[in-house]
């Protein structure tokens, strides 16, 4: 079995102004969907997501997982 690629960082809460999940930018259906999709589709809505999170109203306020691993790490994270 093959892994199926997911934008997710585990930091699951929707921006209630935008739609988009704070951690990964998908909207709760894309989320909902993400496992019936084709590749394509998912590749699709991936390369949407940059510009969907630069449209968020706030950050969360809980450390992302990917964070906290890095600095445990002792790396610098931007």
């Amino acid at each position: 079995m093959t892994a199926i690629e997911s934008p997710c960082i585990l930091v699951c809460s929707i921006d209630i102004k935008t739609g988009y999940c704070f951690g990964c930018g998908r909207t709760r259906e894309e989320i909902g969907a993400w496992l019936t999709m084709t590749p394509e589709t998912r590749r699709a809505v991936m390369a949407t997501l940059p510009a969907r999170l630069d449209t968020v109203e706030r950050k969360p306020r809980r450390e992302t997982r990917r964070t906290r691993l890095a600095r445990e790490r002792g790396e610098t994270t931007q």
